[in-house]
């Protein structure tokens, strides 16, 4: 493997890309760690919706802005504002930093008067697992759930069992099975793999809002979104699960393609829908 710094380094001129045209971004700080805030530039005056974002990158690369390009397109469907974290990266801040520090940016939007009604997470990869671990959290702190979340190829089981894992070795053009077993291995620095804190798939998701899990049929990691979509089902949560013949992980990161395209589509109006039935019956 590369040097930590020349992944990170590869990860940012790979994803990053010019902004669209409909929002503004600047730079802030929420929960204590650096932030990017997207608004829409048509009038410089949001709504009061809010979506919380996490970016991917295997808990070890990846920031806000890198893939900024995800929530600034769901942002279209929402009145209000996107938040992107950048929180800490293993190895040198291994399990649980970065959980701490996505459950204290969502306690500070609450705090700082953010509705649970028209607050929203999303995620990709390691940021949808973490979008997860957020809401569990705070949900068994007594804080209010958001009102749904968005999964982008979830990672959801750090034990690598998924079948998948096995089947797609050698399809999925992004990783191999030792690439995943070497970021998760930083990530957790000896905690324990199953741990239901480490690996949503294990925790008891009954109380989560509705979700929405979109996987490619090419992915390493496709059992782990099918997996956890059964197990929010089995719990009780509203879910639904989208996956996409012959796309790769994280495959809406593509913005020429029809198929990320659609998913981007369909991934904003979820949010849109969710949002409005929750001021509806506000």
């Amino acid at each position: 493997m590369p040097e930590i710094p020349e992944m990170r380094e590869h990860f940012a001129n790979l994803f990053t890309r010019p902004l669209p045209a409909h929002v503004t971004a600047s730079e802030t700080t929420l929960g204590g760690r650096p932030a990017l805030e997207l608004r829409p530039a048509a009038s410089g005056v949001a709504g009061e919706d809010v979506l919380l974002y996490l970016h991917g990158g295997g808990f070890v690369v990846g920031s806000a802005r890198a893939t900024a390009h995800l929530p600034a397109e769901l942002l279209r469907h929402l009145d209000g504002r996107a938040v992107s974290l950048d929180y800490r990266l293993a190895p040198e801040h291994p399990f649980p930093a970065a959980p701490d520090d996505c459950l204290a940016a969502y306690r500070e939007l609450l705090d700082s008067g953010a509705d649970p009604r028209r607050l929203v997470l999303a995620g990709d990869s390691a940021g949808a697992m973490l979008a997860v671990v957020t809401m569990l959290r705070a949900r068994d702190e007594g804080l209010p759930m958001p009102a749904a979340a968005v999964l982008f190829s979830p990672v959801a089981d750090l034990t690598l069992g998924g079948t998948s894992v096995r089947t797609k070795d050698g399809v999925d053009p992004i990783f191999t099975p030792a690439d995943l077993g070497w970021f998760f291995e930083r990530y957790l620095d000896g905690a324990e793999a199953a741990a239901p804190g480490a690996s949503p798939l294990f925790a008891d998701l009954a109380g989560l809002p509705p979700l929405l899990i979109q996987a490619g049929s090419s992915e390493l990691l496709l059992d782990d979104a099918v997996r956890l979509a059964g197990r929010a089902a089995a719990d009780e949560v509203t879910v639904t699960l989208e996956v996409a013949a012959r796309q790769p992980h994280v495959f809406q990161h593509d913005g020429t393609s029809a198929e990320a395209v659609a998913a981007l589509e369909r991934a904003g109006r979820f949010l849109s829908t969710r949002l409005h039935d929750e001021k509806a019956a506000a």
